[in-house]
This record gives structure tokens, C-alpha cells and sequence, in this order.
């Protein structure tokens, strides 16, 4: 019996790179939409690389990892595969979530069986060329990425910075479709005298938390100079880094006085978010920043370039600190004064705003933006004049 007064059930099919278990935000979106969707009474068929497939459920295709990146593996196009099989077990609507040429032969599939097909612009990889020290390649990406989500019913976008920047670059048919938080995964009664001690700060210490992949585009270079000027202000600070990735083994090896937990999971990770007080997140990448909502809904104080989620749900000195986009300096200058005041009013604020964003709602949305493709679909064609 479907759940929530859902009345008529879809045939959803979603196509992905990046699935559950991998830590990231895309995959952690995607989780969330699909078991949401499953508790409405819908049918979901989840398409995705055969190293993330951790059951027997959807197609698992062939993918390779990028360069100097193993968690991120792109699909291979599987164009006539995808057509077959959708001809035969036709979804209602299809959702692409990544770009990659998997997403693009499904779009291709789609509009071949006339079957309704939007895609979610969760990733600003055409920035990530310049950190990867492939600049000449970003405007080959941009024109590839507006070529592909040009060719789907609608393109999905979790802010509106994002929004207007692609429109501005040609982007078409775009919806705002933002994120939510779990409130109970993520929460202060997660926080742990024993792993306090653990990392060797006293009761009342200020403890800075990043959490995040450990790449070049999260710009964590300036996580450790605020770190290292928060120190000069605040003695017994100590900072924390949680995650994976290529840098992770450098930063390791050029400063020793920070913790690295490398990457967590569940309520072990619900555990460091709230053992910490104070969370940076300074990459000036996001399309969104999942991260930004999780700290907050863990009741820390939260320091952030003023875009994307930060733009959305942070009102600087009540509920975090924001920072003028790319401003290094003044990033740093908020980082100091939040971990100086360390207000534990804010920190209440924060974990207050969170709890009124829920994937619920979330998912809601995202059901009637899917069922009006379906009707937009079947609507007969207006005659030219």
C-alpha cells in the first residue's frame, strides 16, 4: 500500500555514477531519493556501475576510474542495452543524475522509446578541470554538460546560484530542486566525551571539524591556514579533517598536528560531526553542499563562503557565519571570531534551521515534478500555426 496518500504508482528508473556506499554528496542525494520514492509505493530501478551494485536489484554496467581518483568512476555509454531493456519493461519516467557517457546514451534511450527523462546538475565539474590542472578543457566541459542536460525534459538544480550561472551559459528548462538533512542521523546527542578524549582536547576546548573529500577543488588549503591562525587566537584548538582522497596523504604528512579520521560512515561519522564545534567548508565549487546542512543539523557553528546552501539557510552571527564568496581573508577573519565567541546559542540556531529542511518534503517535490513530465509527455502536440 503506497505511503502518504500516493495514489498512483510510478515506474521510475534512475541512472547514476555514484550510488550508495560511496561518501559523497550526489550518492547521499540519490539514497535519499530513492528510498523515499520506495516508501511512496513507487517502482525504482537504480542503473549504476557493477563495483557500487551491493545487490542483486537493477543493471550494473562497466565503468572506469578517473585519472588519480579511484572513487570516481565514470559508466560506459550503453545506449542499445538501456533501449532494450527499457522496450521491454518501460519505465514511466527516467531521472539521470550524472553526466557522464552512461547518462548521455541514457538520454539518448529515452528519447528514442519517447520516454520522459530529466537529469539533476548535482556537480560543477567543469570547474574541477582547473584544479586538476586542465584548464583549457573547461569550456570543452561546459559546452559538453549544456549539451547533454539540453537534451533531457528537465534539468534539476539544487540552488539558485546555480541556477542563474547556467542559464546564464545557455542551460535550459531548469527547476530548483533543493536538498534536505536527516535530523536524527545528524544530531548533538551524537556527541562523545570518550572521542573528545580521544583526541585529546579538554571539556571546554574549541575543536574545528572538516569534513569532505580530501581533493584539490576543496580548496582545503585554506581550511588549514584558518585552522592555523584560529590556533594563534585559540591555544588549545584542534583540528579535525574526516575524509578521503588524493591530497589526504600530503596533508597528513605536512601537518601532523591535526586528526585524520580518514573516511567514516554512519554513526561513526555522526559522532565526529558532533563531537566538533566549529565546521569549515570553504570550496567554492559546490552546486550545493550537503555538508553545510549536516554540520548545522549536529549543532555546530558553521563557516562558509556565502553561495549555495550557505546562501540559502545561513544569516550571518544568528545561526553560522558566511564569508563574501572566494574571500580567503574574510574567511579566515569569521573562522577566528566563530571559534573565539564559540556561541552556543548559534550553535542551537543552527540544529533549529536544520530541523525545518526534511528530505521529506524533498521528495514530495521531486514525485510532482516527475509525475507532471509524465503528463507533459502524454499531452498531444499543439499544431504548428
Amino acid at each position: 500500500m503506497p505511503i502518504g496518500g500516493n495514489t498512483t504508482e510510478m515506474k521510475i528508473t534512475f541512472v547514476t555514477d555514484t550510488y550508495f556506499p560511496q561518501a559523497n554528496g550526489v550518492a547521499t542525494t540519490l539514497e535519499k531519493l530513492v528510498t523515499g520514492l520506495r516508501e511512496r509505493g513507487h517502482e525504482i530501478d537504480v542503473i549504476r556501475p557493477s563495483v557500487l551494485a551491493c545487490d542483486d536489484e537493477g543493471l550494473r554496467v562497466p565503468s572506469v576510474a578517473m585519472p588519480g581518483y579511484p572513487d570516481v568512476r565514470f559508466g560506459f555509454p550503453m545506449r542499445l542495452v538501456l533501449q532494450n531493456r527499457w522496450w521491454r519493461n518501460r519505465p514511466d519516467v527516467i531521472y539521470v543524475a550524472t553526466e557522464s557517457l552512461l547518462g548521455s546514451s541514457a538520454i539518448s534511450a529515452a528519447r528514442a522509446l519517447k520516454i520522459p527523462c530529466g537529469t539533476g546538475f548535482h556537480t560543477n565539474f567543469q570547474q574541477y578541470m582547473e584544479h586538476y590542472k586542465m584548464p583549457l578543457l573547461e569550456k570543452m566541459a561546459r559546452q559538453y554538460l549544456k549539451t547533454v542536460h539540453n537534451r533531457s525534459n528537465r534539468t534539476f538544480v539544487p540552488s539558485h546560484d546555480t541556477i542563474d550561472q547556467l542559464r546564464e551559459w545557455g542551460f535550459e528548462n531548469l527547476e530548483l530542486l533543493p536538498k534536505g538533512v536527516d535530523t536524527k542521523r545528524f544530531s548533538p546527542k551524537w556527541r562523545s566525551v570518550a572521542l573528545r578524549q580521544q583526541w585529546r582536547v579538554r571539556e571546554n576546548a574549541v575543536v574545528g571539524l572538516y569534513v569532505g573529500r580530501m581533493a584539490a577543488e576543496k580548496n582545503l588549503d585554506l581550511v588549514v591556514r584558518s585552522f592555523l591562525e584560529i590556533q594563534k587566537h585559540v591555544p588549545d584548538f584542534r583540528g579535525v579533517f574526516v575524509g578521503d582522497g588524493p591530497k589526504l596523504a600530503q596533508l597528513r604528512e605536512e601537518h601532523p598536528e591535526f586528526i585524520y579520521a580518514g573516511k567514516l560512515r554512519g554513526e561513526e561519522l555522526s559522532r565526529w560531526y558532533a563531537s566538533a564545534d566549529l565546521f569549515l567548508f570553504p570550496s567554492i565549487t559546490e552546486t550545493f553542499g550537503n555538508v553545510t546542512l549536516e554540520a548545522m543539523a549536529s549543532g555546530l557553528s558553521v563557516v562558509a563562503y556565502d553561495y549555495a546552501a550557505a546562501r540559502r539557510y545561513i544569516h550571518d552571527g544568528e545561526n553560522g557565519w558566511v564569508a563574501p564568496f572566494d574571500d580567503d581573508e574574510a574567511f579566515i577573519k569569521a573562522s577566528i571570531r566563530a571559534a573565539v565567541t564559540n556561541s552556543h546559542s548559534l550553535r542551537e540556531e543552527a540544529r533549529t534551521t536544520a530541523r525545518r529542511i526534511r528530505w521529506k518534503k524533498v521528495v514530495k517535490n521531486f514525485e510532482k515534478s516527475l509525475r507532471a513530465m509524465i503528463e507533459e509527455n502524454l499531452a498531444p502536440a499543439t499544431p504548428a500555426a
